[in-house]
């Protein structure tokens, strides 16, 4: 089961990465229909090469996603044979079914911005439960001075969390350039914005709930808290990586290299005006803080620290 889940969350990692390069690719929608791409498991008989293009990459990430599924089908299924973990795995199976059903309607509800962000909640929970299935599986030494650390761990995995979807709302309505300068905000520390209009959450893609188009103000609103809250996540995770690290170095290090990157990418975004590479690097690097902070609240709540 450990060799599994280790592979079933690598697999999950890269699925979180393809599905965020998809996106930022503009092909979420490169296959109209679901699960069939213009009708066809494999796209063909598309004309323009662009659409071409982007079909590909709507169907290899389906096709990942598909094989992470049966990966996690077989890991419960050997969890219920062995009568251990049961209750982690059908939980990891509940909640990759669920995402299945995100993925479907991301397309048939053409990219709304509630449904995109709950598609990434969604592949980075399905990354955490995999990690801590690994995980407890795993050898490790008790100590249990660990467990003082739980409150700071878990708040500082909440606020990333926030900070995470946070990320997912700005790019699932388009709003990453909505703030073309740094470190002001249209030339001021707090610009015109319209909070009502830019975390509605029922609503379409670029519109209001009301059906008008969503204005620049509310466009503002929503990469401006994402920019201010960086700050807060920034932060408390260097202050438990500072607190962790005498107990758990490696980890300790680790987590305070990953957000350092993570804060300059966020920042070369604004400044190099979105490129492909750096803005899919964001989202990589999103990914892996939450996989260290899972680790960290692993060791933490469990009392344990990785064998020497």
């Amino acid at each position: 089961m450990r060799k599994l889940a280790i592979a079933a969350a690598v697999l999950a990692l890269i699925v979180v990465i393809v599905g965020a390069y998809v996106r930022l690719s503009d092909a979420g929608l490169g296959c109209p229909d679901w699960p069939l791409c213009y009708g066809k498991p494999l796209p063909s008989d598309i004309a323009h090469p662009d659409a071409l293009a982007r079909a590909w990459k709507e169907m290899g990430h389906r096709y990942l996603a598909t094989t992470l599924g049966l990966f996690i089908l077989a890991l419960c299924a050997l969890a219920w044979r062995k009568r251990r973990l049961r209750g982690l795995t059908t939980a990891l199976l509940v909640v990759v079914a669920f995402q299945g059903a995100l993925g479907m309607w991301t397309v048939t509800l053409l990219l709304k911005p509630a449904i995109v962000t709950g598609h990434l909640v969604g592949g980075l929970a399905t990354l955490a439960l995999l990690l801590w299935l690994a995980l407890s599986e795993s050898a490790h030494e008790r100590d249990d001075r660990l467990r003082a650390m739980r409150p700071l761990a878990a708040a500082t995995l909440a606020i990333v969390a926030l900070q995470v979807v946070l990320g997912g709302w700005v790019s699932a309505n388009y709003a990453a350039l909505a703030c073309p300068d740094f470190p002001l905000c249209r030339g001021s520390l707090v610009p015109s914005m319209d909070f009502a209009n830019a975390f509605h959450v029922v609503r379409e893609l670029g519109q209001t709930a009301e059906d008008d188009l969503l204005s620049n103000q509310a466009l503002t609103a929503i990469h401006w808290t994402h920019r201010m809250f960086a700050l807060v996540a920034l932060a408390s995770v260097f202050f438990l990586s500072w607190k962790a690290h005498p107990l758990l170095p490696r980890l300790g290090v680790a987590l305070a290299l990953i957000v350092l990157v993570q804060f300059a990418l966020g920042v070369s975004n604004v400044v190099f005006s979105l490129p492909l590479p750096l803005a899919a690097a964001h989202n990589a690097g999103a990914a892996l803080l939450v996989a260290t902070l899972v680790v960290i609240n692993f060791f933490v709540f469990r009392g344990l620290r990785p064998s020497s």
